[in-house]
């Protein structure tokens, strides 16, 4: 088949066209990479090396503990941030290149949810809550999909999650009087309440391999519920909960228990549901945050001691903690500790210099690296 001379010329200018938007697309990108704000320095207290990753003269955060944020290969990390870039103010989600420290906004939304932001299993999208909106965005070509929005009455309560495998997105819902549990099938968009509870509930916990979601209901009571609609109230130790997330594979409820006697330490204590069973795994320097690594051998914790402001490793079966550095953040809470997905860096945030800002420390050295790998 030949082409005609009128042909070849539409071509001619279309692949010319083509080009400028190639061009132009590629000149936004470029637009959109924003510099390093690395620094190093020696932690005055340990002389272990920290890398501040963020410039303190604007706020930057990290997700929920129990949303991961970190690619396998700890090539890049997502977060929040009112980083100045172009036109956009409040705070976006960006991407920050782990090799060289350069970010990347991804967002262009208002009311963002920065503990809500949760990286999809496949590491080429990652999901949000934006406003009354449930946003799921494609990393390449930063197209956001709107999954859910919240109906008149209702607001979206604290706490949002999806399944290891992506599927499902677990949240909760209150007019201030009940709550409801809701799960989102990703694919679908299709939505459906779980449970009604009275009064206020939160922070949804998605269990792996299993067709359930553990709720907090008040500062002192945590709640599994199936897929059903059957729930029921887990045995926990006396004292207000704290951070709680599942331990890999789903078996156990690890969480934070702050006894009501200020003069009993915190602690790490694990529920099994299918056992009924709630056991103290250790002691803490009064965490105020913790996470764990790839296998739950080592917890990494921000102390709320005012004494020692800092973030600690806490080895499992020695009950042992050690020092890695200051975090000297004005609330704990907010340092909200985590592990790289190989167990060989850790990242916090601290307000120490300024407003809220990310770190980093390498503990190759320190702790074995656990495997990570994707979910079936």
């Amino acid at each position: 088949m030949h082409l005609s001379a009128r042909s070849r010329v539409w071509t001619r200018r279309g692949f010319l066209a083509l080009s400028s938007s190639w061009a132009l697309q590629a000149d936004l990108d470029r637009k959109r990479i924003l510099p390093s704000d690395w620094r190093r320095y020696a932690d005055p207290a340990t002389e272990f090396e920290v890398f501040r990753l963020t410039d303190p003269a604007y706020t930057s955060l990290l997700s929920a503990n129990y949303n991961r944020t970190i690619s396998r290969r700890t090539g890049f990390l997502l977060f929040s941030s009112d980083r100045p870039d172009m036109a956009y103010s409040g705070l976006q989600v960006f991407r920050m290149d782990l090799s060289n420290g350069e970010c990347r906004r991804l967002t262009e939304t208002e009311g963002l949810d920065p503990a809500s932001v949760a990286l999809l299993p496949s590491e080429r999208g990652f999901v949000c809550a934006a406003g009354t909106s449930l946003l799921q965005v494609d990393m390449a070509t930063l197209r956001p999909r709107e999954l859910y929005r919240t109906p008149d009455g209702w607001r979206r309560a604290p706490g949002l999650t999806i399944s290891v495998d992506g599927l499902y997105a677990a949240f909760v819902e209150t007019d201030g009087q009940r709550s409801r549990l809701r799960l989102l099938a990703l694919a679908t968009r299709s939505v459906n309440t779980v449970c009604e509870i009275p009064g206020v509930a939160e922070s949804p916990l998605l269990r792996p391999r299993r067709a359930q979601i553990a709720y907090r209901a008040g500062d002192d009571s945590l709640w599994l519920a199936d897929f059903s609609g059957q729930q029921r109230r887990l045995r926990t130790a006396a004292g207000q909960i704290g951070p709680a997330f599942w331990a890999p594979g789903g078996r156990a409820l690890l969480y934070l228990q702050f006894p009501h006697d200020p003069a009993v330490l915190n602690a790490i204590r694990e529920l099994i549901p299918d056992e009924n069973t709630d056991r103290l795994v250790a002691r803490t320097s009064q965490f105020a945050h913790f996470a764990a690594n790839g296998d739950a051998s080592v917890f990494v914790g921000a102390s709320r001691n005012q004494a020692g402001p800092y973030i600690l490793l806490l080895v499992r079966y020695a009950r042992r903690e050690m020092t890695l550095c200051e975090h000297k953040a004005s609330d704990a809470a907010l340092t909200t500790p985590v592990f790289s997905p190989d167990s060989q860096r850790i990242y916090f945030v601290s307000d120490r210099d300024g407003k809220p800002a990310i770190y980093q420390m390498r503990i190759e050295k320190l702790v074995e690296k656990t495997e990570d790998e994707p979910p079936a």
